[in-house]
């Protein structure tokens, strides 16, 4: 009778874990963390962006935004689109030439209200010979590339 209640508990156990792996298979944005957990009003408000916390947390699209306070959540919440970087997060001069490439949130410029990051401070450096033009190409780009997956480009 053990036996039976052991394989019984067990295959209830089995099936309770397989369908928490399909509910999260379909939500396959949970624990994305966008700016690598860097608070992005912190970029617009203080001499260097600073890191969030899990405690002041927003999700934009599926991407989980850290804060180092409550005011800068609320802050974000009120006008998400000021805060958000350019193209998704990913590196400002990748998309400049098709590309999608990993940001360093410590390389970054603002433009014209706009929180652009990079890849690193050489690429940087190739990105601020033109910034206009780069911004023009990126944009015309990110039409193209914003839906496809990094290794696709």
């Amino acid at each position: 009778m053990n036996i039976l209640k052991s394989l019984l508990s067990a295959a209830a156990l089995v099936l309770a874990c397989a369908g928490m792996t399909a509910a999260n298979a379909e939500t396959p944005h949970d624990n994305v963390v966008g700016a690598a957990g860097y608070d992005l009003t912190s970029y617009f408000t203080q001499e260097k962006p600073q890191r969030g916390n899990g405690h002041h947390v927003a999700v934009v699209a599926g991407v989980t935004y850290l804060f180092a306070s409550d005011d800068n959540k609320k802050m974000f919440e009120a006008a998400p689109s000021k805060f958000l970087p350019q193209y998704g997060g990913y590196c400002a001069f990748g998309a400049s030439i098709g590309k999608k490439f990993v940001a360093d949130p410590d390389v970054y410029d603002i433009v014209d209200g706009k929180l652009y990051l990079n890849l690193d401070s050489k690429i940087r450096g190739l990105w601020s010979a033109d910034i206009p033009g780069r911004i023009k190409t990126a944009d015309a780009n990110w039409k193209t590339i914003a839906g496809k997956q990094p290794a696709d480009l």
